[in-house]
């Protein structure tokens, strides 16, 4: 007979943690990690370290003369091509070996980092940088996949929130890194130096790291990563042409939003009904995965726009160097370093919907205050602000990493990494695109009344951008200072109201998480089990603790065939254990483990 509270198939796990078969993989767990973050920095770095050179690259001389599209899609090819291989790279993985991917796609990253820093021209800037989102789709959901199968579930809430903070501390010292290069070196240096980073990276994977792989890996879904792709750049797409051509009714913007959200939509539907789905949207019905998806996507949305317009304003209208502008994102990585690290602790005394709200809360206060950024504030208003923002991002990605990871089962973990990086990315490119496409059509806006008596060639010019503006100026020489007056003042009015829209966007996410994440599991009443045969009285089970999702291996509350009811209490026939069933759909959970509220 089955003991009160155990599970009848604990220890029924189709995967066994790679820490109780293997005693030389445990000890060395945490060095797998650093070997994890280190390999992923470059990766996180990309994106941030470009944001700093976007001024250097559009100038004519010193750079490729990109316009504002083009440097747009310098950062969009890169984040659509890595969104949507996410979901089949991280399935590969888990069918060839997750070592294997990691390794392969971090020399391919190395090699299209090369190609990348000798572009000649912004459309090869752009299909480089796609090669690289290729090969970075490859590593990013291997390290997340690697620690659930390193880490048990007790250490695993700490792993990923290590991990997550070097996630969030890459993106922020991006800029400070591009500075320092572009201080002394040509535009491209800021790719180069991917090369012997991940030459390091991949003896290092190929020394500690261990091999694992699904023992019953499902096939790639073609279909559904053409779509996913497909879709996600017709969007992106019709929203930067609504940038460029100042007006969102045009047929060559309204036309890819319309078809790409139709593909989108088929993606969607075609996913739910086939047995092996690149994402499986069965997964968003448990309310912890769909409102911490939407978290991370939400604060991603405004941290990349917010990044994209702020390194403008920084060098184009404050006149700052790289360096000097990318030295405030310390503010945003001290603040990240203060409170991710605290997250797991908060989120066990608070629960996970009262942290991740009230980071989502910070970072939208945060994105507020950049009302007061002028063409004279003090900047120390601006350091301020991303002090608040970065401490808000700390809040919301571990609790929300570890909430999704804890959904997905263990086995599947490619997946579920692939999810939380997809999410991000997705959102990250939508908010380059979108409040990108806003800041240009206000800019051009403002800025074409004073611009009459210039040619009209010059005019077309020098409503490209800022750079583009600040270019024409200087050629009129006295005549030109008050455009570039009126040129810094028109950005400025953009950026308010860019800022009050990723504002609104965080905002949105901070209620979502209100309305639908998980609070603290409360403790359950105890509750009479089914009585053996001959038995004199009722046995009981045990009351269940709070727990940080992920760590419900301590916790016993679970209903009949181990699904988590819906109040969370405990129910007749015992709880899932360590390995026991999850609750979705009657799969086993990440690390067999029932995740519960907090």
């Amino acid at each position: 007979m089955d003991s009160p509270g155990t599970s009848p198939r604990a220890g029924a796990s189709a995967v066994a943690p790679l820490a109780d078969t293997d005693p030389r993989v445990y000890r060395r767990r945490w060095l797998i990690l650093g070997v994890l973050i280190t390999s992923l920095m470059a990766i996180v770095l990309d994106n941030t370290v470009l944001n700093v050179a976007l001024k250097t690259i559009a100038e004519p001389v010193a750079g490729l003369g990109a316009s504002q599209s083009q440097l747009e899609w310098a950062i969009n090819s890169y984040t659509l091509v890595f969104a949507g291989l996410l979901f089949t790279f991280g399935v590969v993985g888990d069918r060839v070996g997750r070592k294997r991917m990691l390794m392969g796609g971090l020399a391919a990253f190395g090699f299209f980092s090369l190609v990348t820093a000798y572009a000649q021209t912004p459309d090869q800037l752009v299909w480089a940088r796609a090669a690289m989102g290729l090969a970075a789709a490859a590593v990013m959901p291997q390290t997340l996949s690697i620690i659930s199968n390193v880490f048990d579930p007790a250490e695993r809430p700490r792993a990923i929130g290590i991990w997550a903070v070097a996630v969030g501390i890459g993106v922020a010292i991006g800029p400070i890194v591009g500075g320092l290069l572009l201080a002394h070196f040509w535009w491209g240096s800021v790719f180069l130096i991917n090369v012997p980073f991940t030459a390091v990276s991949v003896a290092a994977i190929a020394l500690l790291v261990p091999e694992s792989k699904n023992p019953q890996p499902g096939r790639i879904d073609y279909v559904g990563v053409l779509a996913s792709i497909a879709g996600l750049v017709l969007v992106v797409y019709g929203i930067i042409q609504g940038g460029d051509k100042g007006s969102w009714l045009h047929p060559d913007v309204l036309g890819p939003i319309v078809i790409g959200a139709a593909i989108l939509a088929f993606f969607a539907w075609y996913e739910a009904r086939i047995r092996y789905p690149s994402l499986d949207v069965r997964l968003f019905r448990d309310p912890r995965l769909s409102s911490a998806i939407a978290a991370l996507s939400l604060v991603f949305f405004g941290m990349m726009g917010a990044l994209f317009f702020l390194s403008f304003y920084l060098q184009s209208v404050r006149g700052y160097t790289p360096l000097r502008a990318g030295a405030f994102s310390l503010a945003f990585a001290v603040a990240q370093m203060l409170t991710a690290p605290r997250s797991p602790a908060l989120v066990r005394r608070f629960g996970a919907k009262a942290v991740v709200s009230t980071g989502l809360l910070l970072v939208t206060v945060a994105l507020i205050s950049y009302q007061l950024l002028g063409l004279a504030t003090p900047i120390a208003v601006l350091a301020v602000a991303f002090f608040i923002q970065g401490a808000g991002m700390g809040l919301v990605m571990p609790p929300s990493t570890e909430a999704v990871m804890s959904v997905v089962p263990r086995e599947r973990a490619g997946s579920g990494s692939a999810l939380t990086n997809t999410a991000r990315q997705v959102s990250g490119a939508l908010g380059v695109a979108v409040l990108g496409s806003v800041l240009a059509q206000v800019y051009r806006s403002q800025l074409s009344p004073h611009l009459a008596n210039l040619p009209a060639a010059a005019r077309d010019a020098a409503t490209g951008s800022i750079t583009a503006s600040q270019a024409v100026a200087a050629k009129l020489g006295p005549a030109g200072q008050e455009l570039a007056r009126f040129a810094d003042s028109s950005f400025v009015h953009a950026m308010h109201i860019t800022t009050l829209i990723s504002a609104a966007i965080t905002l949105l996410g901070a209620l979502v998480v209100m309305r639908w994440m998980p609070g603290r599991a409360t403790a359950a009443r105890p509750v009479p089990a089914a009585p053996a045969t001959g038995a004199a009285a009722p046995a009981m089970v045990p009351a269940a603790e709070p727990v940080l999702a992920g760590e419900a291996p301590h916790a016993e509350a679970a209903s009949v065939n181990g699904e988590a009811s819906p109040d969370r209490t405990a129910v007749p026939n015992g709880a899932a254990s360590r390995n026991g069933p999850r609750a979705a759909d009657g799969v086993a959970g990440h690390g067999g483990s029932v995740a519960m509220g907090g």
